[in-house]
């Protein structure tokens, strides 16, 4: 989900403040009793919370003070209440953009959700590491959810200790007292190291498991149990952290800890985790949605979520005498997780049980891990570190987008290299349009990787919504992280803003815009199947040219007005429901992207013609483009009417000029400008030089005419 939205963040971090969210809410939903709220504080930030000019606490935003983004990669943003003991009073979800609530979860069952934290006691859970209270699950939202917990729990606990409130001490980074000693090289059997410690086990078998579903009082868990031998094995999963040297070396060998080594960034640590049994820590979720939801390690206030990227999977132990498990994975911790190896953490295991057709019922089990004192070494103590830095905050978001851009270096090579295939089409477009059965099948195949890689897999489909964006933080004030965050939707709009300059909009509307390969190739099937083709009258088909360049007007001027408003009617673009939630979304979305799609089934490209916003806002600047590629004979257009009755989207006028505002680059007037069968100024010329023998070569068609010895050899087929 973040390629829509990604370069929406600089507008959306002005408009996604605790002000402007406290002006929607009465006092008395945050705080019982209170009547109004106080300035926001200039040191820490929050609103008190007033009754009569006496503050009865304070309100503040979670994504003030946590970080973590959901699905669709943005802040899930929640309002709190919070009294000088250290209590929720009050819990409001003021704004989310998870996709996976549009699927067809009720918003009225998150929201209710939310509000139950009121009345949460952060000292106990400051106490029990968050562990205080008990985990509602609503099902097809677990991680969602997960997060609105974390981000209720850390951010509380934060905001307690920066005022002081419920006696929580304020909690400053002082830096480790000990550090992992990195010099050590010594390798263990696994029998040495489980019984030091270095790797810890949690074993749990059917009967356990049993039992504490009825422990719930879940009529409907208890009623499903588990099926087998009470004493069967439901999950043994054992814990090691791999990144220090000695253990690291010892279960992974050592050319497999070379890799770990080179595959961590500097500040960066590994666990290892194994497991055996009839239930698995990963599950199946993470395939679906790139995040493992079953586990999570959580250290103190802190908790870390895994996704695929900081996902390996392991072949083998290294060491003889450990048992076999089913299951060996790595998971690497970001630096940006406060995380520290010399102190106690847990892994959190989420076990669920089906209980009806589309319900679950949930329970967590912890997995303690302390590193043994043998791996560690003093470290001189270090001064206190201020909680609020900017340097340090601008410091971490360059970090971050790094790393995201480390993590994708597959896609962008893969994007670099279908960027440099499309260029070298474009400059030698004569010679690739050549043999035209060869072009066809190179531009269905091109098409199909890039609806299927660029689109349903990377889910890099630009929007009109990025552009908009980028106007609103210009005006606002620009900074390049937000930009950064999508790799390869920032690389995608730096080519565009060059190919703009070569050859107008269609470099990214004919070959790299996925819902545009999704119109061309069901069209394509279409044709196939018998489908009649519709060619709208030219007079008509010229008015409805102007309907997209209204439709982007529209929303750029409601986007200088509101942008959430403007985010809301840039769903006139069917590209999150085709190509973001590959049509998993409320009828009322899919029904429109298939009406779209079923017109492109009779008039090819439907959508990209007449209603594309993003398509009008790149022809805009495409008329600034320094070069006409498109080779063209004097009689096209008169009195030759192939191309312009040929052309997938009507892009030729009767009178034979393309209209660079329309042309999508298909190249297919340019494998018709050399065709022997198609083209009559071609046919004339082969006729003309076989009548007089001429063995020279046909200067315009560059290459030996019909009758020369040569000529089979480099015939278009």
């Amino acid at each position: 989900m973040i390629s829509l939205v990604a370069f929406a963040a600089p507008s959306l971090a002005q408009a996604d403040s605790l002000a402007s969210f406290l002006s929607d809410l009465a006092p008395a939903e945050l705080m019982p009793g209170a009547d109004s709220f106080g300035p926001i504080r200039a040191d820490v930030p929050v609103a008190p919370i007033l009754q009569g000019g006496e503050t009865l606490g304070y309100a503040f935003l979670t994504s003030d003070f946590v970080g973590t983004t959901g699905y669709s990669g943005k802040p899930i943003h929640v309002v709190a209440g919070i009294d000088h003991d250290a209590v929720l009073t009050g819990v409001k979800l003021v704004k989310h953009s998870e996709p996976i609530v549009l699927i067809g979860i009720p918003n009225s069952k998150m929201v209710a959700l939310t509000e139950s934290y009121a009345g949460m006691d952060l000292k106990a859970e400051a106490a029990t590491g968050g562990e205080a209270h008990d985990l509602d699950i609503i099902s097809g939202a677990t991680v969602t959810i997960m997060i609105i917990d974390d981000s209720l729990v850390r951010g509380g606990i934060k905001v307690a200790r920066a005022l002081g409130l419920g006696g929580l001490a304020p909690n400053l980074a002082t830096g480790p007292k000990r550090a992992v000693d990195m010099t050590q090289s010594e390798t263990y059997n696994w029998q040495s190291l489980a019984g030091d410690g270095s790797t810890r086990r949690m074993t749990l078998d059917i009967g356990q498991i049993n039992a504490a579903f009825e422990g719930t009082g879940d009529a409907r868990a208890i009623k499903r149990p588990e099926p087998g031998n009470p004493d069967d094995t439901y999950i043994d999963m054992h814990l090691a952290l791999v990144s220090v040297p000695a253990i690291g070396r010892s279960l992974l060998g050592e050319a497999e800890y070379q890799n770990l080594s080179d595959w961590l960034q500097e500040g960066e640590e590994a666990i290892l985790v194994l497991g055996r049994g009839v239930y698995s820590f990963k599950g199946s979720g993470y395939v679906r949605g790139g995040i493992f939801d079953r586990i999570q390690l959580i250290q103190g206030d802190n908790s870390v979520r895994f996704f695929d990227k900081q996902h390996r999977r392991l072949g083998a132990l290294a060491t003889d005498d450990s048992p076999s498990f089913s299951e060996l994975d790595i998971f690497k911790i970001p630096a940006d997780t406060e995380f520290d190896p010399t102190k106690p953490f847990r892994l959190q295991l989420l076990v669920q049980r089906s209980v009806g057709a589309i319900d679950k019922s949930f329970l967590t089990f912890d997995l303690g891990y302390k590193l043994p004192e043998s791996y560690l070494q003093p470290l001189a103590p270090t001064a206190p570190v201020a909680l609020n830095n900017d340097s340090d905050e601008a410091a971490a978001k360059s970090a971050l987008w790094q790393r995201i851009w480390r993590d994708k270096q597959v896609e962008i090579g893969i994007l670099g290299a279908m960027l440099l295939v499309l260029t070298a089409v474009f400059f030698f477009q004569f010679q690739s349009t050549m043999n035209a059965r060869v072009f066809y099948w190179f531009r269905i195949g091109y098409l199909s990787f890039t609806l299927v890689f660029l689109g349903w897999y990377a889910n890099a489909q630009l929007s009109v919504v990025n552009l908009m964006a980028l106007a609103s933080s210009l005006r606002s004030g620009f900074t390049w992280d937000a930009f950064l965050m999508d790799p390869l939707v920032f690389i995608q709009w730096f080519a565009i803003a060059a190919a703009l300059l070569f050859w107008g909009r269609g470099a990214y509307c004919g070959w790299l815009c996925p819902f545009g390969a999704l119109q061309e190739l069901t069209n394509k099937l279409a044709r196939a199947l018998k489908v009649p083709q519709w060619t709208l009258p030219w007079g008509l088909h010229e008015r409805l040219w102007p309907v997209k360049y209204m439709i982007f007007l529209g929303l750029f001027g409601l986007s200088m007005v509101s942008m959430p408003l403007a985010e809301t009617y840039a769903e006139v673009e069917p590209f999150k429901t085709a190509i973001i939630l590959k049509f998993v979304r409320d009828w009322p979305f899919v029904l429109f992207a298939l009406i779209l799609l079923l017109a492109g089934l009779f008039v090819e490209r439907f959508y990209c013609r007449y209603l594309c916003p993003l398509g009008g806002a790149l022809a805009i600047p495409a008329r600034i483009r320094m070069f006409d590629w498109l080779k063209r004979y004097k009689e096209c257009g008169s009195p030759c009417q192939t191309c312009a009755n040929e052309c997938p989207v009507q892009a030729i006028h009767p009178t034979g000029e393309i209209n660079p505002n329309e042309c999508v680059n298909c190249l297919h007037c340019q494998v018709l400008y050399q065709s022997e069968t198609k083209c009559p100024v071609v046919i004339k010329k082969i006729k003309r030089r076989a009548k007089t023998g001429n063995p020279g070569p046909d200067l315009a068609l560059g290459r030996p005419p019909a009758n020369h010895p040569n000529a089979e050899k480099v015939s278009v087929s």
